[in-house]
């Protein structure tokens, strides 16, 4: 048997007996014959309240230290965990993200991989141990810094480095089931979907799904690295994310028109009113945005009115984002010649995916009939090939997705969907 990489999210090694629980776990598949590399969070919610911590030493902490102090909490459950494996009667080693070869840019907060050598991991394969290590973290390629890959990045780490060891798998644990249909903290009838396509699942976390990371998906998809979702506190099967490919291969004799139902309370909107509409005015503000490093999600121009020659350009971004994207606007005021900005953070976004939606008509419809039958606004409206997305008041998402939900026959008859853990700080 080959080498399988786990990953075990915060809630997983949230105490003492959570680490027990996992190393179990660990030593269980080293006994089926598998090679085993873990990477781990930080116990719970330590990186929360690291950031707390250096918040109230200052507003504004420097971003290099920032870092150092948050890759503590993941060297710390690394350790321990290294810890119970050992009084299991397995060699185990830990290691922090530099040491087992993750090569990051100099990017403090979001730094992204560039190359992985795990060769000290490999070293301690071929020795007959358990390698644990850090997740979240790296080393910077030019600095030779500490980074840290941004929240939820310990997804990424587990698949990078499945992909670089040639794993069968990944398996990523967390404190749901699977992957389901929609969140089920708000849709308790949500039901667990036994496979999705890299494709799907990419555009799931791209509109706002917690349960993988985006990164970690498309470093899966590019790598063609199966992952297997699943839960830490329950031996029950998960979920297969696949190659696209995959969908249409062994007995699966059509695809689900829809695969879910993502929300994301996260965004913020922007209006940039009174554009002068003629060429360029569009690039610039979007030239100085991506100079500012703001990621851009949905972009809605208006029609220019005849009488002023004028239109508004509004789009959404990360509500993180929402300080620098309008303090870096505001110098280009009297460059472009716009009137005022607007802001609103209390919008959020849900979308409604599925892969099966390419070949029927009559979705898009559908989705709007339920929103509207429920009372929900549209603000903003973008689509893909395999989804379908919009902009609505934060206060309406919850009744927006069970609505779509609901409306798309997605409801399960079994028993409610368990979470099992997680303060979803």
């Amino acid at each position: 048997m080959g080498i399988v990489v786990q990953k075990y999210g915060g809630s997983s090694v949230a105490d003492a007996d959570g680490i027990k629980r996992v190393a179990q776990r660990i030593v269980n598949t080293k006994k089926q014959g598998h090679e085993v590399v873990v990477v781990v969070s930080a116990m719970g919610d330590t990186t929360d309240d690291l950031r707390d911590l250096a918040e109230q030493v200052t507003p504004l902490p420097p971003p290099r230290e920032l870092d150092m102090l948050l890759t503590a909490g993941e060297r710390i459950s690394m350790a321990l965990l290294a810890m119970a494996v050992s009084s299991l009667g397995h060699e185990a080693q830990s290691f922090t993200g530099s040491q087992a070869g993750v090569i990051t840019d100099s990017v403090h907060g979001k730094a992204k991989i560039i190359d992985i050598t795990p060769g000290r991991i490999k070293s301690a394969i071929d020795e007959g141990h358990v390698a644990i290590v850090a997740g979240f973290q790296g080393v910077s390629q030019d600095t030779k810094d500490v980074t840290t890959l941004g929240r939820g990045a310990s997804d990424t780490t587990a698949v990078a480095l499945a992909a670089a060891l040639g794993a069968e798998v990944c398996e990523i644990y967390t404190d749901v089931a699977g992957v389901f249909t929609a969140d089920p903290r708000i849709v308790p009838a949500a039901r667990k979907l036994d496979r999705v396509s890299h494709e799907e699942m990419l555009e799931m976390a791209a509109s706002g799904a917690k349960i993988l990371h985006l990164r970690c998906v498309e470093y899966a998809r590019r790598y063609d690295v199966p992952i297997h979702v699943r839960t830490s506190f329950d031996t029950i099967e998960g979920t297969w994310i696949l190659p696209d490919t995959a969908d249409t291969e062994g007995d699966t004799v059509e695809q689900a028109i829809i695969a879910g139902v993502a929300h994301d309370r996260s965004e913020a909107k922007i209006t940039v009113v009174g554009v002068p509409d003629k060429v360029g005015e569009a690039a610039r503000i979007f030239e100085v945005l991506a100079g500012s490093e703001v990621n851009i999600d949905m972009v809605v121009q208006n029609v220019s009115a005849a009488a002023t020659a004028r239109t508004d350009i509004s789009f959404t971004l990360p509500r993180e984002d929402g300080q620098n994207a309008m303090a870096a606007l505001a110098k280009i005021q009297d460059e472009v010649g716009y009137d005022k900005l607007l802001f609103d953070d209390r919008v959020g976004k849900v979308s409604l995916i599925g892969a099966g939606m390419r070949s029927h008509p009559g979705i898009t419809a559908k989705f709007f009939a339920s929103l509207a039958a429920a009372g929900v606004n549209i603000e903003m409206i973008s689509t893909s090939e395999i989804r379908i997305s919009v902009i609505v008041d934060e206060g309406q998402i919850d009744t927006a997705v069970r609505a779509t939900h609901t409306a798309f026959d997605l409801d399960a008859d079994e028993v409610e969907a368990v979470v099992y853990g997680g303060t979803g700080r």
